[in-house]
Protein backbone atom coordinates (compact mmCIF):
# COMPACT_ATOMS: atom_id res chain seq x y z
CA UNK A 1 0.00 0.00 0.00
CA UNK A 2 0.80 3.68 -1.07
CA UNK A 3 0.72 6.17 1.54
CA UNK A 4 -1.46 9.18 0.60
CA UNK A 5 -0.39 12.94 -0.63
CA UNK A 6 -0.36 16.28 1.68
CA UNK A 7 -3.09 17.22 0.85
CA UNK A 8 -3.19 21.25 2.61
CA UNK A 9 -5.86 22.93 3.34
CA UNK A 10 -6.09 26.66 1.81
CA UNK A 11 -8.64 29.36 0.89
CA UNK A 12 -8.83 31.75 -1.92
CA UNK A 13 -8.87 35.27 -0.53
CA UNK A 14 -8.74 38.69 -2.27
CA UNK A 15 -8.46 37.35 -5.67
CA UNK A 16 -5.45 35.13 -5.04
CA UNK A 17 -5.11 31.32 -3.42
CA UNK A 18 -3.37 31.95 -0.02
CA UNK A 19 -2.79 29.31 2.69
CA UNK A 20 -5.59 29.80 5.37
CA UNK A 21 -4.03 30.48 8.99
CA UNK A 22 -4.40 27.88 11.48
CA UNK A 23 -5.99 30.49 14.31
CA UNK A 24 -8.90 30.89 11.56
CA UNK A 25 -9.45 27.81 9.66
CA UNK A 26 -10.49 24.09 11.10
CA UNK A 27 -7.10 23.50 12.45
CA UNK A 28 -8.03 24.30 16.20
CA UNK A 29 -10.08 21.53 16.79
CA UNK A 30 -7.50 19.37 15.99
CA UNK A 31 -7.81 15.79 17.62
CA UNK A 32 -4.92 13.99 19.28
CA UNK A 33 -4.75 10.95 17.19
CA UNK A 34 -4.64 7.69 19.72
CA UNK A 35 -6.76 5.02 18.05
CA UNK A 36 -4.90 4.65 14.97
CA UNK A 37 -1.91 4.01 16.88
CA UNK A 38 -3.77 1.54 19.14
CA UNK A 39 -5.10 -0.32 16.08
CA UNK A 40 -1.21 -0.43 14.89
CA UNK A 41 -0.93 -2.26 18.15
CA UNK A 42 -3.39 -4.24 18.12
CA UNK A 43 -2.28 -5.40 14.33
CA UNK A 44 1.00 -6.27 15.76
CA UNK A 45 -0.12 -8.02 18.16
CA UNK A 46 -2.54 -9.96 16.31
CA UNK A 47 0.42 -10.98 14.17
CA UNK A 48 2.61 -12.48 16.65
CA UNK A 49 -0.04 -14.39 18.10
CA UNK A 50 -1.33 -15.76 14.53
CA UNK A 51 2.82 -16.72 14.34
CA UNK A 52 2.62 -18.07 18.20
CA UNK A 53 -0.30 -20.16 17.24
CA UNK A 54 1.34 -21.61 13.76
CA UNK A 55 4.60 -22.99 15.44
CA UNK A 56 5.46 -23.76 12.03
CA UNK A 57 8.62 -25.93 13.70
CA UNK A 58 6.43 -28.50 15.40
CA UNK A 59 2.90 -28.17 12.61
CA UNK A 60 4.81 -27.92 9.06
CA UNK A 61 5.07 -31.25 7.43
CA UNK A 62 4.98 -30.31 3.79
CA UNK A 63 8.09 -29.31 1.23
CA UNK A 64 10.56 -27.30 2.43
CA UNK A 65 11.93 -25.79 6.02
CA UNK A 66 10.81 -22.96 8.27
CA UNK A 67 12.43 -19.40 7.28
CA UNK A 68 14.15 -17.54 10.31
CA UNK A 69 14.11 -21.05 11.98
CA UNK A 70 15.95 -18.89 14.94
CA UNK A 71 13.10 -17.43 15.88
CA UNK A 72 11.67 -20.92 17.35
CA UNK A 73 7.86 -21.39 16.91
CA UNK A 74 7.30 -17.64 15.61
CA UNK A 75 9.44 -18.81 12.40
CA UNK A 76 7.40 -18.31 9.34
CA UNK A 77 6.14 -21.05 6.75
CA UNK A 78 7.91 -22.14 3.64
CA UNK A 79 8.15 -19.18 1.41
CA UNK A 80 6.65 -21.63 -1.30
CA UNK A 81 4.24 -22.34 0.61
CA UNK A 82 3.38 -18.26 1.80
CA UNK A 83 5.71 -15.67 0.49
CA UNK A 84 4.67 -13.05 2.26
CA UNK A 85 6.51 -14.33 5.74
CA UNK A 86 3.52 -15.46 7.03
CA UNK A 87 1.26 -18.15 8.51
CA UNK A 88 -0.39 -21.26 6.79
CA UNK A 89 -2.95 -21.25 5.58
CA UNK A 90 -5.12 -23.81 7.83
CA UNK A 91 -3.60 -21.16 10.88
CA UNK A 92 -5.55 -17.86 9.31
CA UNK A 93 -8.57 -20.52 8.94
CA UNK A 94 -8.43 -21.58 12.78
CA UNK A 95 -7.94 -17.41 13.68
CA UNK A 96 -10.56 -16.21 12.16
CA UNK A 97 -9.79 -15.64 8.43
CA UNK A 98 -12.67 -15.01 5.46
CA UNK A 99 -14.29 -18.55 4.62
CA UNK A 100 -17.53 -18.62 2.28
CA UNK A 101 -18.62 -21.83 3.15
CA UNK A 102 -18.56 -21.20 7.44
CA UNK A 103 -20.27 -17.98 7.12
CA UNK A 104 -23.11 -18.87 4.85
CA UNK A 105 -23.15 -22.84 6.42
CA UNK A 106 -21.93 -22.91 9.54
CA UNK A 107 -23.75 -19.96 11.18
CA UNK A 108 -19.68 -18.29 11.48
CA UNK A 109 -20.92 -14.51 10.34
CA UNK A 110 -18.26 -13.25 12.75
CA UNK A 111 -15.34 -14.11 10.28
CA UNK A 112 -16.32 -10.91 8.54
CA UNK A 113 -15.25 -8.83 11.12
CA UNK A 114 -12.47 -11.23 12.77
CA UNK A 115 -10.71 -11.50 9.29
CA UNK A 116 -10.41 -7.87 9.09
CA UNK A 117 -7.28 -7.85 12.19
CA UNK A 118 -5.58 -11.06 10.32
CA UNK A 119 -2.43 -10.21 8.03
CA UNK A 120 -1.34 -12.47 5.75
CA UNK A 121 2.57 -12.01 6.13
CA UNK A 122 5.11 -9.87 7.53
CA UNK A 123 5.17 -8.06 4.73
CA UNK A 124 2.01 -7.50 4.35
CA UNK A 125 1.01 -6.38 8.10
CA UNK A 126 4.28 -3.67 7.41
CA UNK A 127 2.42 -2.69 4.31
CA UNK A 128 -0.83 -1.84 5.86
CA UNK A 129 0.89 -0.65 9.18
CA UNK A 130 2.94 2.46 7.10
CA UNK A 131 -0.36 2.61 4.90
CA UNK A 132 -2.43 3.09 8.04
CA UNK A 133 0.03 5.79 10.01
CA UNK A 134 0.25 7.77 7.00
CA UNK A 135 -3.45 8.13 6.39
CA UNK A 136 -5.58 7.07 9.62
CA UNK A 137 -3.26 9.66 11.51
CA UNK A 138 -3.98 12.91 9.28
CA UNK A 139 -7.48 11.95 8.94
CA UNK A 140 -7.76 11.01 13.12
CA UNK A 141 -6.44 14.34 13.86
CA UNK A 142 -8.97 16.36 11.68
CA UNK A 143 -11.75 14.05 12.31
CA UNK A 144 -11.76 12.51 15.62
CA UNK A 145 -11.78 8.74 16.76
CA UNK A 146 -15.44 8.30 16.50
CA UNK A 147 -15.83 8.95 12.69
CA UNK A 148 -12.22 7.34 11.21
CA UNK A 149 -13.32 4.21 13.41
CA UNK A 150 -16.37 3.95 12.39
CA UNK A 151 -15.38 3.98 8.36
CA UNK A 152 -12.52 1.55 9.09
CA UNK A 153 -14.49 -0.95 10.78
CA UNK A 154 -17.97 -0.39 8.08
CA UNK A 155 -15.20 -0.45 5.59
CA UNK A 156 -13.72 -3.50 6.46
CA UNK A 157 -16.73 -5.31 6.58
CA UNK A 158 -17.66 -3.81 3.51
CA UNK A 159 -15.00 -5.25 2.08
CA UNK A 160 -15.70 -8.60 3.87
CA UNK A 161 -18.88 -8.69 2.31
CA UNK A 162 -17.82 -7.96 -1.15
CA UNK A 163 -14.85 -10.78 -1.13
CA UNK A 164 -17.43 -13.66 0.00
CA UNK A 165 -20.14 -13.05 -2.58
CA UNK A 166 -17.64 -13.64 -5.28
CA UNK A 167 -14.18 -15.34 -4.03
CA UNK A 168 -15.65 -18.82 -2.17
CA UNK A 169 -13.30 -20.86 -3.01
CA UNK A 170 -10.69 -19.97 -0.64
CA UNK A 171 -10.11 -18.09 2.66
CA UNK A 172 -8.33 -14.21 2.67
CA UNK A 173 -8.11 -11.94 5.13
CA UNK A 174 -9.66 -8.44 5.40
CA UNK A 175 -7.20 -5.62 6.81
CA UNK A 176 -6.58 -4.37 3.26
CA UNK A 177 -10.44 -3.57 2.76
CA UNK A 178 -10.19 -1.48 6.13
CA UNK A 179 -7.20 0.73 5.00
CA UNK A 180 -8.74 1.31 1.49
CA UNK A 181 -11.82 2.66 3.16
CA UNK A 182 -9.35 5.17 4.50
CA UNK A 183 -8.30 5.80 1.15
CA UNK A 184 -11.88 5.76 -0.46
CA UNK A 185 -13.06 8.59 2.38
CA UNK A 186 -9.63 10.88 1.75
CA UNK A 187 -11.17 11.15 -1.55
CA UNK A 188 -14.89 12.06 -1.16
CA UNK A 189 -13.84 14.58 1.40
CA UNK A 190 -11.04 16.14 -0.51
CA UNK A 191 -14.31 16.31 -2.96
CA UNK A 192 -17.32 17.40 -0.60
CA UNK A 193 -15.15 19.78 0.79
CA UNK A 194 -13.53 21.18 -1.98
CA UNK A 195 -13.73 25.03 -1.39
CA UNK A 196 -11.51 24.97 1.82
CA UNK A 197 -8.75 23.63 -0.17
CA UNK A 198 -6.15 25.14 -2.04
CA UNK A 199 -3.88 23.56 -5.08
CA UNK A 200 -7.10 21.29 -5.67
CA UNK A 201 -6.47 19.46 -9.24
CA UNK A 202 -2.73 18.32 -8.01
CA UNK A 203 -4.18 17.29 -4.45
CA UNK A 204 -7.22 15.26 -6.59
CA UNK A 205 -4.70 14.14 -9.17
CA UNK A 206 -2.02 12.56 -6.36
CA UNK A 207 -4.79 11.27 -4.48
CA UNK A 208 -6.10 9.40 -7.39
CA UNK A 209 -2.97 8.07 -8.98
CA UNK A 210 -2.53 6.94 -5.47
CA UNK A 211 -5.66 4.77 -5.69
CA UNK A 212 -5.40 3.65 -9.11
CA UNK A 213 -1.95 2.01 -8.58
CA UNK A 214 -3.09 0.34 -5.53
CA UNK A 215 -6.10 -1.43 -7.13
CA UNK A 216 -3.81 -2.26 -9.94
CA UNK A 217 -1.84 -4.41 -7.76
CA UNK A 218 -4.86 -6.30 -7.01
CA UNK A 219 -5.45 -7.97 -10.87
CA UNK A 220 -2.33 -9.59 -9.43
CA UNK A 221 -3.03 -13.69 -8.83
CA UNK A 222 -3.34 -14.35 -4.58
CA UNK A 223 -4.92 -10.43 -3.95
CA UNK A 224 -8.06 -10.21 -2.87
CA UNK A 225 -8.92 -7.26 -4.72
CA UNK A 226 -12.63 -7.51 -4.68
CA UNK A 227 -11.65 -6.79 -0.69
CA UNK A 228 -9.87 -3.72 -2.12
CA UNK A 229 -13.28 -2.36 -4.31
CA UNK A 230 -15.50 -3.45 -1.45
CA UNK A 231 -13.62 -1.00 1.40
CA UNK A 232 -13.11 1.64 -0.91
CA UNK A 233 -16.66 2.09 -2.06
CA UNK A 234 -17.87 1.60 1.75
CA UNK A 235 -14.91 4.16 2.59
CA UNK A 236 -15.95 6.37 -0.46
CA UNK A 237 -20.21 7.01 0.74
CA UNK A 238 -18.61 6.87 4.69
CA UNK A 239 -16.84 9.60 3.55
CA UNK A 240 -19.41 11.75 2.14
CA UNK A 241 -21.39 11.20 4.93
CA UNK A 242 -19.40 11.59 8.11
CA UNK A 243 -16.34 14.18 6.71
CA UNK A 244 -18.47 16.77 5.67
CA UNK A 245 -16.95 20.72 6.67
CA UNK A 246 -18.80 23.89 6.64
CA UNK A 247 -18.26 25.85 3.29
CA UNK A 248 -15.34 28.36 3.08
CA UNK A 249 -16.30 30.94 5.17
CA UNK A 250 -19.70 30.29 7.14
CA UNK A 251 -17.66 29.82 9.95
CA UNK A 252 -15.82 33.73 10.11
CA UNK A 253 -19.02 35.01 8.39
CA UNK A 254 -21.40 34.45 11.49
CA UNK A 255 -19.73 37.72 12.94
CA UNK A 256 -20.95 39.74 10.10
CA UNK A 257 -23.68 41.83 9.13
CA UNK A 258 -26.85 39.59 8.47
CA UNK A 259 -26.61 40.74 4.27
CA UNK A 260 -22.96 39.68 4.77
CA UNK A 261 -23.41 35.98 6.25
CA UNK A 262 -23.84 32.97 3.99
CA UNK A 263 -27.24 31.45 4.13
CA UNK A 264 -26.31 28.20 4.25
CA UNK A 265 -23.44 26.02 6.20
CA UNK A 266 -22.96 23.51 4.09
CA UNK A 267 -23.21 23.59 0.01
CA UNK A 268 -26.15 22.34 -1.93
CA UNK A 269 -24.02 19.64 -3.12
CA UNK A 270 -22.79 18.94 0.22
CA UNK A 271 -26.45 18.15 1.13
CA UNK A 272 -27.03 16.11 -1.86
CA UNK A 273 -24.18 13.96 -1.82
CA UNK A 274 -25.15 13.30 2.18
CA UNK A 275 -28.34 11.71 1.15
CA UNK A 276 -27.67 10.12 -1.55
CA UNK A 277 -24.48 8.68 -0.05
CA UNK A 278 -26.52 7.54 3.16
CA UNK A 279 -29.01 5.55 0.51
CA UNK A 280 -26.51 3.79 -1.03
CA UNK A 281 -24.53 2.75 1.76
CA UNK A 282 -28.08 1.39 3.43
CA UNK A 283 -28.82 -0.04 0.67
CA UNK A 284 -25.61 -1.51 -0.72
CA UNK A 285 -24.76 -3.47 2.60
CA UNK A 286 -28.45 -4.67 3.16
CA UNK A 287 -28.20 -6.43 -0.56
CA UNK A 288 -24.68 -7.54 -0.21
CA UNK A 289 -26.00 -9.26 3.79
CA UNK A 290 -28.89 -10.43 1.85
CA UNK A 291 -27.31 -12.05 -1.03
CA UNK A 292 -24.29 -13.35 1.27
CA UNK A 293 -26.30 -15.28 3.47
CA UNK A 294 -28.72 -16.37 1.33
CA UNK A 295 -25.69 -18.18 -0.73
CA UNK A 296 -25.43 -16.54 -4.00
CA UNK A 297 -22.51 -16.23 -6.03
CA UNK A 298 -21.48 -12.87 -7.45
CA UNK A 299 -19.39 -14.19 -10.37
CA UNK A 300 -23.13 -16.18 -11.22
CA UNK A 301 -24.45 -12.41 -11.39
CA UNK A 302 -21.59 -10.52 -13.10
CA UNK A 303 -19.19 -13.29 -15.68
CA UNK A 304 -16.57 -10.68 -16.09
CA UNK A 305 -16.10 -9.25 -12.18
CA UNK A 306 -13.56 -11.85 -11.57
CA UNK A 307 -11.16 -9.68 -14.00
CA UNK A 308 -11.34 -6.84 -11.06
CA UNK A 309 -9.61 -9.28 -8.75
CA UNK A 310 -6.73 -10.93 -11.07
CA UNK A 311 -6.11 -11.22 -14.69
CA UNK A 312 -4.65 -14.31 -15.90
CA UNK A 313 -1.30 -14.18 -18.39
CA UNK A 314 1.13 -15.93 -19.85
CA UNK A 315 3.33 -15.57 -16.34
CA UNK A 316 0.30 -16.36 -14.44
CA UNK A 317 -2.98 -18.16 -14.15
CA UNK A 318 -6.11 -17.46 -11.88
CA UNK A 319 -8.31 -19.65 -10.09
CA UNK A 320 -11.96 -18.35 -10.33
Amino acid sequence: MAGNGDLERGAAAKGRNQRFSADVDYSERQWTSWLVPMIVVANVAMFVVIMFVNNCPKNHDGVGSCVAKFLGRLSFQPLRENPLFGPSSSTLDKLGALEWNKIVHQNQAWRLVSCIWLHAGLIHLLANMLSLVFIGIRLEQQFGFVRVGLIYLLSGIGGSILSSLFIQNSISVGASGALFGLLGAMLSELLTNWTIYANKAAALFTLVIIIAINLAVGILPHVDNFAHIGGFLTGLLMGFIFLVRPQFGWKEGRHLPGRLRLKSKYTACQYVMWIVSTILFIVGFSVGLVMLFRGEKGNDKCSWCHYLSCVPTSRWSCNY
